[in-house]
């Protein structure tokens, strides 16, 4: 589920031209290399909270017993905002590559509203049933953008590179802050990751969850980071940096892997890297409904927003109520944007995207630093002078320094989507969600003490919950 949330050929297709034609250039690899270093370093504190608390909630849960229950809501909200737009977000790049692929493979030219909605309803059905379901479907198609990447690059590799060879200097770890535009690279770094966590809100559903989910999560942020900067560092040795970069900026920057699949593998994977894009999105905005409708699951069974949020259903164990609310939300985005006319693409999907990450990056900057105060007062054996502090610290500013670049080069990461209106809100989008759920953290604990006391708290520590009747319990330190 995680990695299909980080969607590897999305994330490629879609932020290698940016990092190539606006980032760090030929150094693109280099960039990936350094932020999944961060990212370790960033895991290593999360996955030691995740061994101690179990909770679909995740960030929510994490933040509120380490920074307290006030800022924990802000934070759970602030997750809620960040995986629901991210949906709407997936939604507007499958239509669009969508629309791309049927055009060119059978000249129908159907609007990308249709696309969309199909999506939509069909994420909607499969999200119903047991998340067995769910990641079966997922998985054949993470399995086939995961094949198709390791083909091209290995095809790429066994000729030796392109015209230049493998330009083994695009591994050079100080390029990934080389070229004018270099924090823009490393940001779209960053938002190629974007899902890894969420391994930790399916805790409540895997058989083990002490063990499977930190083992889960080290090895998304590793086998990510291995194949994006194996598959970048092909890519362009494929091309040759000189094309790479020019192809990059061009009206068709998709060809910085349909021209080398084309050369090293044969038209057929022309057609494969088509069709697998499509998939991609599909199975990406799939898990990120996934995660959307685990934070609206864990705050309604607390008490907030609607209780009727909380419920799971008797046979499958999903959050069936909280999917469908999350499949309403993700139509009003999808819907808003198609009625004011915007792009799925250069509008929906970025704009979104922003946002998404943006919210996601202060969260996760915020549970670091949960991480150092939990440990400093619970769990003495448990205590490690990299694991519960340096690990995290560092990981928690490495966080800030993503926000720091995401917020310096924000106009340029919008590219022609900064000119719209919604682009200007994002900033004060994040502020005032954090902001109202201190307000509604602090008004439950003045008017409703016995909600507040739960408030972020519940952990279930049984293998799984399948129904109502498994009732989660508020952590005791």
């Amino acid at each position: 589920m995680a990695l299909a949330t980080a969607a590897p050929i999305t994330a490629m297709t879609g932020n290698l031209p940016v990092i190539v034609g606006g980032g760090n250039g030929a150094h693109a690899p280099a960039g990936f290399l350094f932020v999944m270093l961060v990212l370790i370093v960033f895991t290593v504190g999360y996955v030691a909270m995740a061994r101690h608390i179990t909770t679909a909630g995740a960030f929510y849960g994490f933040v509120s017993h380490g920074l307290g229950r006030v800022v924990g809501m802000a934070s759970g909200l602030l997750a809620v905002l960040a995986y629901v737009v991210f949906e709407a977000s997936i939604v507007g790049i499958f239509a669009y590559f969508a629309q791309q692929a049927v055009d060119a493979q059978f000249g129908l030219d159907l609007p990308w509203q249709v696309y969309a909605l199909l999506m939509l309803a069909i994420t909607a059905v499969l999200s119903y049933f047991d998340l067995e379901v769910a990641s079966k479907v997922l998985g054949v198609f993470l399995v086939g953008e995961v094949v198709m990447l390791g083909l091209l690059a290995g095809a790429v590799l066994a000729h030796g590179g392109g015209p230049h060879g493998l330009e083994l200097s695009s591994l050079n770890p100080t390029g990934a802050f080389a070229g004018v535009n270099a924090g823009v690279g490393l940001f779209f770094c960053f938002w190629s990751w974007i899902g890894f966590e969420s391994t930790a809100m399916y805790g409540e559903e895997s058989r083990n969850p002490k063990r499977i989910i930190p083992r889960a999560t080290l090895l998304a942020v590793v086998v990510l980071g291995v194949l994006y900067t194996f598959v970048a560092w092909m890519v362009l040795a494929g091309n040759g940096s000189e094309k790479a970069l020019g192809t990059a900026v061009s009206a068709n920057p998709l060809d910085l892997f349909l021209d080398p699949a084309r050369q090293y593998l044969g038209s057929w994977a022309v057609t494969a890297f088509q069709w697998l894009m499509v998939t991609s999105a599909f199975a990406c905005g799939m898990a990120f409904h996934q995660c959307a409708s685990r934070y609206l699951y864990a705050i309604g069974r607390e008490g907030f927003l609607h209780p009727a949020l909380g419920r799971t259903h008797p046979r499958h164990g999903s959050p069936y109520v909280a999917s469908f609310t999350q499949t309403g939300i993700a139509l009003a985005v999808v819907g808003s944007f198609w009625a004011a006319g915007q792009d799925p693409y250069v509008s929906l999907y970025t704009l979104t995207a922003i946002l998404g990450t943006l919210a996601l990056l202060v969260v996760q900057t915020l549970c670091s630093f949960s991480v150092i105060v939990y440990f400093r007062r619970h769990h003495p054996g448990s205590r490690h002078w990299f694991r519960t502090f340096t690990a995290p610290l560092l990981g928690g500013l490495g966080m800030l320094a993503a926000i720091a670049l995401l917020m310096i080069n924000l106009d340029t990461a919008a590219g022609a989507a900064s000119k719209i209106f919604f682009f200007k809100l994002i900033p004060w989008i994040v502020a005032a969600v954090f902001l109202g759920g201190i307000a509604l953290a602090l008004y439950m604990r003045a008017k409703h003490p016995a909600k507040y006391e739960v408030m972020g708290r519940l952990v279930v520590e049984n293998a799984q919950e399948r129904s109502d009747d498994d009732e989660p319990v508020p952590a005791q330190a």
